[in-house]
């Protein structure tokens, strides 16, 4: 079964397709364990990624994170209720939604997230300037 990374946006607010599209393929991305470098790619090369405690600036700390976040997952699945632009046309978001876990170790758990984002055209397509995860960290731990 596909699963779709569609997300719902507030009505009356326009908001670019190509960040519509982006926010689609980056949580697909995001969920393929070996996509590293392509994760990587979707931020821009002086980004900042805050993933819960851990804050990376640039490509190579943002790989370190991405791949930290991995040590322990054996799969996750991103589902993306909402995503709250800042306003029509504006690239500054707030998103909200829930991660399922699977831990290499076999147990799992879902966490409920939350993201502030900024999207900047670069080379012709979006990409992540600032990215902030508001996660509990501690959620794997307590995984059943």
């Amino acid at each position: 079964m596909a699963h779709s990374y569609k997300s719902e946006y507030p009505p009356g607010v326009q908001t670019d397709d190509g960040i519509k599209a982006f926010f689609e393929e980056f949580y697909k991305t995001s969920d393929t364990p070996d996509a590293h470098e392509k994760y990587a790619d979707s931020f821009t090369g002086d980004a900042t990624l805050i993933m819960a405690s851990k804050k990376g600036v640039g490509r190579e700390e943002i790989l370190q994170i991405r791949k930290g976040a991995w040590a322990v997952v054996a799969s996750r699945k991103h589902t993306i209720h909402k995503i709250f632009p800042f306003g029509s046309g504006s690239s500054e978001v707030m998103l909200y939604g829930v991660v399922a876990y699977t831990l290499k170790d076999g147990r799992k758990t879902d966490v409920e997230w939350g993201a502030r984002a900024n999207l900047v055209q670069n080379g012709g397509k979006w990409k992540l300037h600032f990215y902030q995860v508001y996660l509990d960290s501690a959620a794997t731990q307590n995984a059943k």
